[in-house]
């Protein structure tokens, strides 16, 4: 089993992954000079977002560090309410001193491919001579994917480029998505899981067999850094005792 933490409720699970943040660019920051972060799209996340955001948390964070990218991104101008980037952007980037130049936005707009293929030289020169990401943000579809990893789709297999796009059938849409060689190379990965609507699939995922072509979010295993889930108690409720 992964480190699984159970908070008591949404508000205690934002106040968790937020503070996993703060330390987690302190630590970067202190070892490399920057702090590279993959942000998330989705409910929660943008929660968490909004509470980076107030002062109280964005004073703890030198964000002239920090290189800020994104783990997907819908294939839709920035401005497109369904935009990964718009969220973060409005939840967070322009609320705190972050230098725009070090927000890494996947170009939805353009050719999937070739956007795809852009974004994984502009990354892989960012993380420089780490060669890694120092945390990677994910939520959890109640289908079983992460980031625009889908279900029976080829991107659950890449194991050499960071990013790839594909046209993903359930949705009837182009994606852009870090791939399991980016993600897992990373030194922290933290899902965020919220509500009872999620309790079935998080106990599949958690405790189920490994079927990661069914349930994309398995196969996130970083393999020389750290992997954590922070659920709270709805979503946890399907857990066995030990594993809570």
């Amino acid at each position: 089993m992964p480190e699984v933490e159970v908070c008591a409720d949404g508000d205690a699970l934002m106040t968790a992954a937020a503070e996993t943040v703060v330390r987690a660019a302190a630590e970067a920051i202190e070892e490399s000079g920057r702090f590279t972060l993959a942000l998330s799209g989705g409910t929660t996340p943008k929660r968490l977002f909004q509470l980076l955001a107030t002062p109280g948390y964005a004073a703890r964070i030198d964000w002239a560090h920090v290189y800020a990218c994104f783990g997907d991104e819908r294939c839709v101008p920035p401005n497109d309410p369904a935009s990964n980037y718009r969220m973060a952007r409005e939840a967070l980037l322009d609320r705190v001193p972050i230098p725009p130049e070090q927000v890494l936005r996947m170009r939805g707009e353009d050719d999937p491919v070739t956007a795809a293929a852009d974004y994984e030289r502009a990354l892989r020169e960012v993380v420089g001579n780490r060669t890694r990401l120092d945390l990677v943000l994910l939520g959890m579809g109640d289908n079983g994917h992460t980031a625009s990893l889908f279900p029976g789709m080829t991107a659950v297999h890449e194991h050499t480029r960071w990013v790839v796009a594909e046209h993903i059938p359930e949705v009837g849409m182009w994606r852009i998505t870090l791939t399991p060689a980016a993600i897992n190379a990373a030194a922290e990965v933290v899902f965020l899981v919220s509500g009872a609507g999620k309790a079935p699939i998080l106990a599949r995922v958690l405790e189920g067999p490994r079927q990661p072509d069914v349930l994309p979010s398995q196969v996130v295993a970083p393999t020389n850094g750290t992997l954590r889930w922070l659920v709270d108690a709805a979503a946890a409720a399907q857990l066995k005792q030990e594993a809570r």
